[in-house]
């Protein structure tokens, strides 16, 4: 088994129950093809660099996944055919970080 991180963006004007059941969706694709969702964080709604499809904003979702490379074809096979997602990005990783939250919104604070 290898170590994923997932990251997708979904469309600024996706409302709280969308992005829940996005995350709900690719959760239990994930378990479908065998594969364990370590950890799951919703970092909101951030600025974009630059507009995709007429976005200035994106919601951002990360998930941390422990599976096999045909799990991820299918996730990402799926991802591309949702019309609320703007981007997504897959990165394989030797081990995960589980203990920092680079978005946590009191750290500025």
């Amino acid at each position: 088994m290898s170590f994923y991180e997932h990251t997708i963006i979904a469309r600024q004007d996706t409302s709280a129950n969308q992005i829940k059941s996005l995350k709900d969706k690719y959760t239990k694709l994930v378990e479908k093809f065998e594969g364990k969702l370590v950890k799951t964080e919703e970092w909101g709604l951030i600025n974009l660099t630059y507009l995709i499809k007429k976005n200035r904003k994106g919601n951002f979702i990360h998930f941390k996944i422990e599976g096999n490379g045909k799990m991820i074809s299918e996730l990402e096979k799926n991802e591309k055919l949702d019309k609320n997602l703007l981007r997504y990005m897959t990165v394989k990783v030797k081990k995960f970080d589980l203990e920092t939250n680079y978005f946590n919104s009191e750290e500025g604070k």
